[in-house]
């Protein structure tokens, strides 16, 4: 590209072979407003987007990948551009009405469940220390009123606790179940 001044004091520019005036070849070019790299174009740049998403998984990462138990196939509100909860169908009346409220004693069952599941594990764990036959003298101690304090040896004591445990578990399981009704059903 060469310029040159004309006789009227107007700048030209001649690019390939084409002689214009100054003004029609500019070009505004707008900064991005997060800088650059050099040698690389903006649309080779991660977009703001994605920084924020690189910078919100490095702050978070490690609480995100904890392991968590939780609900299969929960309904989850999509986040609008403004950063408002849109629940769709779900937050209408209609979905009110048909899917019914809250059911508190369902919900109570349900947790008791989890507890109940990981009771059973630590009652299987403490079951293999133990022989059959100690096994079935601790039921029987148990099924006579015998206090825990009274178990001086560690794994029956152990035994006998988590076999209270998971019974205690498991009828307040089944009166929530037979108070729920049919609903559950």
């Amino acid at each position: 590209m060469t310029r040159h001044e004309m006789t009227s004091q107007q700048a030209c520019i001649i690019e390939e072979g084409i002689e214009a005036p100054e003004s029609a070849l500019l070009r505004v070019e707008r900064n991005s407003g997060y800088g650059g790299v050099p040698g690389l174009e903006d649309e080779e740049l991660a977009s703001p987007a994605e920084l924020e998403r690189q910078v919100v998984l490095a702050e978070w990462g490690p609480i995100l990948a904890l392991p968590c138990r939780g609900s299969d196939g929960g309904i989850r509100p999509i986040i609008d551009e403004s950063g408002r909860l849109d629940w769709g169908a779900f937050g209408t009346w209609d979905f009110e009405r048909l899917s019914g409220p809250f059911d508190k004693a369902r919900y109570k069952a349900d947790k008791l469940q989890e507890q109940l599941q990981w009771a059973l594990i630590m009652f299987s764990m403490v079951q293999d220390r133990l022989s059959v036959q100690v096994r079935l003298e601790v039921a029987a101690r148990i099924g006579n009123g015998v206090d825990l304090d009274d178990f001086k040896d560690a794994d029956e004591h152990a035994y006998a606790r988590w076999y209270l445990r998971t019974r205690s578990l498991r009828n307040q399981i089944r009166e929530l179940r037979t108070a729920g009704g049919r609903a559950w059903s």
